[in-house]
């Protein structure tokens, strides 16, 4: 089975965690501060916050932002849940865009949407693809609201050479497994502002402050949310590779453009001249022709060992956001889910399993092109 994403961990990263695990600290020792730095630095913002995992992030960034009970964010549903869970966790209300058929939250339809309620601009940068951060920036200034952006696919990606992360208030990555680069589990903040730097920091480790010798004081609610040192240890040594892994992801994409470029059956997503992704996801979308063969496609092409997978459900279908929030319904992200379709792209691959993937996609596509939808 070839994933659609998956880590790829080398001896050089064992042995990082390894001398983590023979030390004296395997948690708040130095190395958390150092992967911090160096994230900061390679993004090219002055603060990075680590903690245990970005959904950990997310509720730290809107509570640092003060957003909390009857407040509302506007955000995508074409998401994983905790972009919009960890609002609601505080007593805020997501309110969902619609979005544009690359998977981004369409920045048109965004101000129609501000209420005296709206806190926070909350955009996903879909499978690594920067969103039109200039536009949102604008009507951010304008309603003077927050942008913190879930970037927990974007980690690498840059717009006009500037990497995703240095644009918006906040900005919130994923080390998942199956992100380019990984912690296990883990995720970061970065932001320019000081302020809220401080504030996470806090939440990320009880509210407390250190004072002298055993004297400290807890100053503010927080939480556990830190990363450990050998998680900090792991990160640090793949970051090193961050940009070897997304060379990888990118190469199997320009192949993949190729190969499936003009295609009857299936687009493909586009990148603008400025635009570099991280390749978190390499996505199909089939015609609408085969949605009603989508789900045999999926099984069929996993039965062939590819995992493919499909990224998202519309947040709002969830049972959840119906007992809640009752239904809803977005044009464009029913459409997208109907023919998002994930397919592997990742730095563990080969260009001949890259090559593999592709014949049996459109094997599989030709193979269906007859049984699609009758309208």
């Amino acid at each position: 089975m070839i994933p659609y994403s998956t880590q790829l961990i080398e001896e050089d990263d064992i042995a990082a965690v390894v001398e983590v695990l023979r030390s004296s600290h395997l948690t708040q020792g130095s190395k958390v501060q150092e992967f911090e730095e160096a994230i900061a630095h390679y993004v090219g913002v002055n603060y990075c916050v680590t903690f245990n995992s970005a959904t950990s992030a997310l509720l730290a960034a809107y509570a640092v932002a003060e957003i909390g009970k009857d407040d509302e964010i506007i955000t995508t549903p074409i998401s994983f849940v905790a972009t919009s869970n960890m609002a609601i966790a505080l007593g805020a209300n997501p309110v969902f865009c619609d979005i544009k058929m690359d998977g981004n939250i369409d920045e048109s339809l965004i101000e129609e949407l501000i209420t005296p309620r709206t806190k926070a601009i909350v955009p996903v940068d879909f499978a690594g693809k920067p969103v039109a951060i200039t536009a949102i920036k604008a009507l951010a200034k304008k309603h003077d609201l927050l942008i913190i952006d879930d970037a927990s696919h974007g980690f690498g990606g840059d717009i006009n050479h500037q990497k995703i992360g240095s644009h918006a208030d906040m900005t919130i990555f994923s080390f998942h497994a199956i992100k380019p680069i990984t912690t296990g589990e883990g995720g970061a903040v970065v932001t320019d502002n000081e302020e809220f730097a401080n504030k996470l920091r806090l939440f990320r480790s009880h509210g407390i402050v250190k004072k002298q010798l055993w004297n400290s004081d807890m100053v503010s609610l927080g939480h556990n949310f830190r990363m450990t040192e050998f998680a900090a240890a792991l990160g640090l040594s793949q970051l090193h590779k961050i940009d070897r892994f997304i060379n990888v992801r990118e190469t199997i994409s320009r192949y993949y453009n190729e190969r499936f470029k003009g295609h009857k059956l299936f687009l493909i997503i586009h990148l603008d001249e400025n635009e570099q992704s991280a390749r978190h996801l390499y996505a199909l979308l089939l015609n609408p022709e085969l949605h009603c063969v989508k789900e045999e496609i999926f099984t069929e092409l996993q039965e062939k060992g590819l995992g493919v997978q499909v990224h998202y459900k519309p947040i709002y279908q969830n049972s959840f956001y119906k007992k809640h929030y009752g239904e809803q319904r977005l044009n464009t992200a029913e459409m997208f889910y109907k023919s998002e379709l994930s397919i592997p792209c990742h730095q563990k691959m080969s260009m001949d399993d890259a090559q593999h993937v592709a014949d049996t996609v459109l094997e599989v596509m030709e193979k269906y092109a007859y049984r699609g939808c009758s309208f």
